[in-house]
């Protein structure tokens, strides 16, 4: 099964998938609404900003798993501009872990560490193709050099 064929609602309610970035660079990241790394909504959204119209976009899945918290529309919208999509509220990690993050959390970070998402605001990066090349920790930040680096270089030509 592929990333692009695993349903999930938006955080509306309106049914979706991956397949609707199909041809997109995606960066998918475990959002949180009151965290220590809450600030990374600006970065996120700045990234959205540089490189929205060049066949990218950050999609944000708000996860309660971490100390109850989880990202709301409202509260991303009024108090970061957020701009990019939000999935419905999903567990990440455990035995209800959501499909999609089944399949993320197989991929190795730059450690060759696979398994749980550590905290929130973990990052992968999703190629055109559906492929993840991608993962970042909870403290990498979405701005940092090598995150900047590998979007670019899965942006579509």
């Amino acid at each position: 099964m592929s990333l692009y064929d695993i349903p999930i609602n938006r955080l509306d309610g309106t049914p979706s998938s991956l397949a609707d970035f199909q041809g997109q660079a995606v960066l998918a990241v475990n959002v949180a609404s009151k965290c220590g790394l809450t600030p990374q909504y600006e970065q996120l959204e700045q990234l959205q900003k540089d490189y929205g119209d060049k066949g990218f976009s950050v999609v944000g899945f708000p996860s309660n798993q971490f100390l109850g918290r989880a990202g709301l529309l409202e509260f991303c919208s009024t108090t970061y501009g957020v701009s990019f999509p939000l999935m419905e509220k999903i567990e990440v990690n455990g035995e209800n872990r959501h499909p999609i993050y089944e399949e993320l959390t197989a991929v190795a970070d730059t450690d060759g560490e696979t398994g749980d998402v550590q905290w929130n605001f973990e990052k992968f990066l999703i190629s055109p193709a559906g492929e993840v090349v991608g993962r970042f920790r909870p403290t990498v930040l979405p701005d940092a050099p090598e995150v900047i680096e590998a979007i670019e270089a899965n942006l579509p030509a």
